[in-house]
């Protein structure tokens, strides 16, 4: 029976994640010619192709991909296993970026189950808008990052949670069906205003934009006022808001999805063994 070596897989998952042997060299810190030496031996001893050309860099044949899943389950395992037999739980810090949505349902619960499971992890928390946070999370200022899931094929990532969009205002709020709803919107083009926009106008239902805020805590500060209508998910729900619906003719609007994205750069072996332990909870 074949034995295949972990230094070879950790090397062969960095080469996927990072497109080519040259990128994967500086970040495991040996040669180009090293990285094509070990993915060469990582090959004869799996007996299969596992990379094709592709202009600059390089991708995985079928015979690739399932062994891709494979080595990161092994990998996971195997860090888990020197944690477990040394008595102590994984170290260290990751930065972990959050959309105001979330901040109050998911980010809670996804750091409940990382303090149980990893009681010596330091977590910086960011918050932004999830194309920042994306931005930021290709860039390498994080980690890991909960964002909208929207199409980012370069980017590993698991469900966490779908949730409907819904139209939220103040309990005081009252809409005269006569007049143009009162939208409270972000000042960008954001996934939220296109939503709602695009359902009102399907709708034929006049509206108008009222208030605007660079970020989601002005947006709801002003619903809370009671001064409009904002389109969001239903995790942005609390005791001062209420769910507008049938009662006042408004459309039905989209879920929306919720992700855990993994950083494509510079990343950490602790990042990589959080992310596939949410992974493996999630599935």
């Amino acid at each position: 029976m074949r034995n295949i070596d972990n230094d070879l897989l950790r090397t062969f998952v960095t080469v996927v994640e990072r497109h080519s042997m040259q990128a994967a060299a500086a970040e495991v810190r040996r040669s180009q010619a090293a990285v094509t030496q070990q993915m060469q031996r990582l090959a004869e001893q799996v007996g299969r192709p596992l990379f094709v050309r592709v202009g600059r860099g390089v991708q995985l044949t079928p015979e690739g991909q399932k062994l891709l899943v494979y080595a990161r389950r092994m990998l996971t395992l195997h860090d888990e296993m020197l944690s477990a037999l040394s008595g102590l739980s994984p170290a260290g810090q990751i930065r972990l970026g959050a959309p105001h949505d979330v901040t109050e349902s998911i980010l809670p619960d996804l750091l409940s189950q990382l303090a149980q499971r990893y009681p010596h992890l330091q977590i910086a928390i960011h918050t932004g808008r999830s194309p920042d946070l994306l931005k930021d999370l290709r860039n390498g200022e994080l980690d890991l990052t909960i964002a909208i899931a929207l199409d980012e094929p370069d980017l590993r990532s698991i469900v966490l949670r779908t949730s409907p969009i819904v139209w939220l205002a103040a309990s005081t709020f009252r809409h005269e069906p006569r007049e143009p709803l009162p939208l409270i919107v972000a000042e960008d083009w954001t996934y939220f205003r296109r939503v709602a926009i695009q359902a009102l106008d399907r709708a034929d239902i006049p509206w108008r934009i009222h208030y605007t805020a660079p970020n989601v805590v002005g947006i709801r500060a002003a619903v809370r006022a009671g001064l409009g209508v904002m389109a969001r998910s239903i995790e942005m729900l609390g005791p001062d808001l209420r769910v507008l619906g049938n009662a006042e003719r408004l459309p039905q609007l989209p879920d929306v999805g919720f992700r855990l994205y993994l950083g494509p750069r510079n990343l950490s072996p602790l990042a990589r063994q959080i992310f596939e332990s949410v992974e493996r909870r999630a599935g």
